[in-house]
Formats: structure tokens, sequence, C-alpha cells
């Protein structure tokens, strides 16, 4: 039985549990302390087939999967074909729920909408060259055409703003990673805005304290 391990872009079709933590142990981010070693040891000779997450640090993760295979290309191969099994198909709710999410982004409605995306910055790891997928929560109140620009215009602010890596990853407009809400054609106060405005950018651990149902109102400099 091998192990393979995968870390953001980094990954490894372990033959020993050595030759494992060896691995884990030269990756940025990753600390082998005695109480994770242990449990995975205890994964790898346990019986449990399936594959494990391990935690790193909020949703950031490395996973271990079991593997009989004796090579990477052997590993990815079978993969590859387990992966073109047919899929059960989406049940009665989710297709609908699935179309009423299209038709919301379709409509044509224009006027101010609350956007807001969660998405994968890339972020430089001082001194080491290399570098970290982070979570980052942007919200914005942007003028549009509709749901589906809301998103488009979003997108193409961030991936033109110079601090931004272009490798930075960004989600589907179907998912729950990105919402919106139409405003109007003005904002609750009465003004009217002719630019877009950030409402505000971080983590999601520092925007926890931020309910996901709530639209914040712009400040005074932001109207200006």
């Amino acid at each position: 039985m091998n192990i393979y391990a995968r870390f953001f872009d980094h990954d490894i079709l372990a033959h020993s549990a050595e030759e494992l933590f060896d691995f884990l142990g030269s990756l940025q981010g990753i600390t082998l302390t005695d109480h994770l070693v242990a449990d995975i040891r205890s994964y790898i000779n346990g019986d449990m087939p399936y594959p494990k997450r391990y935690k790193v640090r909020p949703r950031i993760y490395f996973i271990l999967i079991k593997t009989q295979a004796e090579s990477m290309e052997e590993f990815k191969s079978h993969r590859k074909d387990d992966n073109t099994e047919p899929r059960p198909a989406r049940s009665e709710e989710q297709s609908k729920a699935r179309e009423v999410r299209l038709l919301a982004l379709a409509e044509p409605r224009r006027g101010w909408y609350f956007g807001r995306i969660l998405f994968k910055r890339v972020l430089p790891i001082p001194g080491t060259g290399k570098f970290q997928y982070q979570d980052t929560d942007f919200q914005a109140y942007i003028l549009a055409e509709s749901g589906q620009d809301c998103y488009n215009r979003i997108v193409n602010h961030l991936k033109n703003r110079p601090d931004i890596d272009m490798r930075s990853q960004f989600p589907s407009t179907r998912g729950t990673n990105f919402e919106f809400r139409y405003l109007g054609e003005t904002l609750s106060d009465g003004s009217k805005l002719n630019t877009e405005e950030v409402v505000s950018e971080s983590t999601p651990d520092e925007a926890s304290s931020n309910s996901r149902g709530d639209v914040p109102e712009a400040s005074e400099a932001e109207k200006q």
C-alpha cells in the first residue's frame, strides 16, 4: 500500500511513511507535530480505505489517499479512469434551483448591485520564492446590467489590479462563493454613484463578523 499526498501544487506518491514525512516536512506551512505524525501513522496502518484530509489552518488542508499504484503516472491514470464513471443524475429540486439561479443571473435589470465574491488569491511567501492561496472575501457596489454583468465587472476589476497575481482563482457564478443583490437605481440613502465602489476586502476570518445576509452601507468617503 502506497500513499498519495497533495498540498496545493505539491504532490508525491510515497512508498513508506518516512518518505511521506520527509515530503510533508519540506513544505512551507505544514508543521509535523508528534500528534500529527501519530495520527498519520494510524491512518496508514489502519483499515480505513477512504482519503483523509488534514487541516493546516482555516480552510487549508492537505490530503492523503491510499493506493495500490506503484508510480505517479499509474495513480493519475487510475484517477482519470474513475472520473469517467457516470455520475448520478441531478434531482428535480437541484435542477430547478440551478435553473432559477441562471435566470436570476441573466435577468436584464440595470442599476446598482451589491456583489460579494470569495476567491483564492495568490500571495508570495516571503523569503522562500514560493506562493500560497489565500481565501479572500471581496465586496463592492457595482453599477451593472444584470447579476452576470455584476460578476464580470468584479472579476475584471480584480484581474486588472496590479497587486493581484494573475494565477488567482475565481469561483463560478453558479456556486455559493458568488452572491449578488439588486439594490435599485439608487442606494438606500438616495445617493447616486457614478463609479464602482469597494466596500471591503478581507480574509474570511477577518470578515467573520459580517453576516452574508447584510448589505453594509457605504461610508461617506465611498459616496464621494
